[in-house]
């Protein structure tokens, strides 16, 4: 390939999936520097950086992401620089469907842009991995409320060609054990379908029950991936030349 990004040496569009997603049905969410790409940090904190980056690929990183931000990446290697502080490294796991169940969740419910606050909350009490302010606008999200409480839910996040990725999965304890996280999985992954995209999934490795949950819902491991996240430091080099190619794309009205 040419332009920003990972080279093409990624032979399928889930080995890079943050680039191949902003190159492809994501491009209007993709800001660049360089040969870098992220999503802008209120819709997911992901972040696409070359195969093999060089300095320069570093320092367009740390200038995009500003002194003291966070780049998260995934299925990715390469160390950070000496001075960026990495905050989470975990080996994670990649799954696809391998014959999932999919079907539509009757309890389930479409979440919107006033239902965010509640989806944020739940998070917060929940932990189910990143979620930001506009995450909701990376796909579809269904919920289940119970007395008017959102106790579950799950959406889609990152959009290789020709997949999609299910996350945001999450259930209050208060009503964990009754099949509601595999309900809407299954449900989401209906939604996929319908638009003709495959789905897949990403879970920490160490979250043993949550693979499993996957797997009998017919989800198959494809490759183990690892998650890492590190602070910009608050003095990062300059980039020479300093030039920026490309801007901040025009985010399509939604």
């Amino acid at each position: 390939m040419t332009g920003p990004g990972r080279p093409d040496t990624a032979a399928h569009p889930l080995d890079d999936p943050v680039g191949s997603a902003l190159r492809g049905p994501h491009a209007h969410f993709a800001e660049h520097r360089g040969r870098v790409l992220r999503y802008p940090p209120d819709v997911t904190p992901w972040v696409a950086l070359p195969e093999r980056p060089g300095p320069a690929d570093w320092s367009d990183a740390a200038a995009l992401a500003g002194p003291g931000g966070l780049v998260t990446l995934t299925a990715f290697t390469e160390p950070p620089p000496d001075d960026w502080e990495v905050v989470f490294d975990a080996e994670g796991v990649q799954l696809v469907d391998a014959g999932v169940d999919a079907a539509p969740y009757p309890e389930a419910v479409r979440l919107g842009p006033a239902d965010v606050p509640d989806m944020l909350d739940l998070v917060a009490r929940t932990r189910p991995g990143p979620f930001e302010p506009r995450t909701i606008e990376l796909g579809v999200y269904l919920g289940v409320r119970r007395e008017g409480v959102l106790v579950a839910m799950a959406g889609e996040r990152m959009r290789p060609p020709g997949w999609s990725e299910i996350s945001a999965v999450c259930t209050d304890e208060s009503v964990r054990g009754q099949g509601l996280a595999g309900g809407l999985v299954r449900a989401v992954a209906h939604e996929i379908r319908e638009r003709g995209d495959t789905p897949f999934l990403h879970a920490a490795a160490s979250n043993t029950n949550a693979v499993r949950l996957y797997e009998s819902l017919g989800f198959a491991l494809r490759r183990h991936t690892p998650f890492l996240s590190a602070i910009v430091p608050q003095d990062p080099p300059v980039r020479v030349p300093g030039t920026v190619r490309g801007e901040v794309r025009e985010r399509a009205a939604r």
